[in-house]
């Protein structure tokens, strides 16, 4: 079975700016991915040349098995999209605009949009124009996900919505997940909503990919031990090769580490220190990802 998405060694240039520069991943599915990255750091690129909306400049990208050039009218009706910068037509009411696009997918779920529509509080007879970012991105949601696409594109779509709509959204992102055996990719700056959800973790930064793995590993992998001296004071620096970041008072430290779960029982007993572990969620790990020590 052809991977969900791809990518082989793809660059994309804008006159003498480099966007995106050898990004290589597969994606299989059903999963949830989190594409995470700063700003200008060539996420919203990635996903417009996933969506056959930008050509590389160097190497390829296929969506549901095929470059993204030669999107045709099966895999465009397979794939649900909600970009960062929502434009729909102003002059159409809710309902019209919803009826119009519905014609053009065979498998639209009146259903599910009749639920969405009353979970979401959306208005049908507003005029789209009229409506806030936050309703604009409900309704671009709802536009996205009621023809059971196999293929879900997500940027930024939480940014305008509040606590309440925004938990909604990700108990739907499960439910596509699970009852369409969809494949869901997400970028969002709102760490925590993403970390509810996802299965893996993309991250960009300067248009490079520096992290491709389960979310599950990462939080495996990095953890912050806060260190107390049992009989005199810490060193000024402790020199292990495992530590990313450390600061302390001489009797105290809090010690960013990677991957030293074996290195536990031996770095007590060679300083004579108690040692507590915790754990780092995504929003802690994420500027480590990218080079920006907590």
């Amino acid at each position: 079975m052809n991977p969900v998405l791809e990518a082989n060694g793809l660059t994309k240039r804008f006159d003498r700016v480099t966007a995106l520069e050898n990004i290589s991943f597969k994606v299989s599915g059903p999963t949830i991915v989190g594409l995470l990255g700063k700003n200008g750091c060539g996420k919203t690129t990635l996903i417009r040349q996933l969506m056959g909306l930008h050509l590389p400049s160097e190497g390829s990208v296929s969506t549901l098995g095929r470059p993204g050039a030669e999107l045709g009218h099966d895999e465009l009706a397979s794939i649900g999209y909600v970009p960062q910068e929502i434009r729909l037509l102003d002059w159409m009411t809710v309902g019209q605009h919803i009826h119009y696009v519905a014609n053009f997918y065979p498998r639209w779920d009146g259903e599910r949009e009749q639920r969405l529509l009353d979970e979401l509080e959306i208005d049908t007879e507003a005029l789209v124009g009229t409506l806030s970012s936050g309703n604009l991105q409900k309704l671009a949601i709802v536009l996205a996900v009621c023809h059971h696409p196999q293929l879900l594109v997500l940027d930024e779509p939480v940014s305008d919505l509040d606590p309440i709509v925004r938990r909604k959204l990700l108990e739907l992102l499960l439910e596509l997940m699970r009852d369409d055996a969809a494949t869901i990719v997400v970028s969002s700056h709102v760490l925590r909503d993403v970390e509810k959800v996802v299965d893996r973790v993309i991250c960009l930064d300067r248009g490079r990919l520096v992290t491709d793995a389960a979310l599950d590993e990462l939080k495996e992998l990095y953890a912050e031990w806060l260190v107390v001296s049992d009989n005199g004071r810490l060193p000024e620096e402790f020199s292990e090769s495992f530590l990313i970041a450390q600061q302390g008072n001489g009797r105290e430290a809090r010690l960013l580490v990677k991957d030293a779960s074996t290195e536990l029982a031996s770095f007590s007993s060679t300083h004579s220190v108690s040692v507590s572990v915790r754990p780092l969620n995504l929003e802690e790990i994420f500027p480590v990802l990218i080079g920006e020590q907590l």
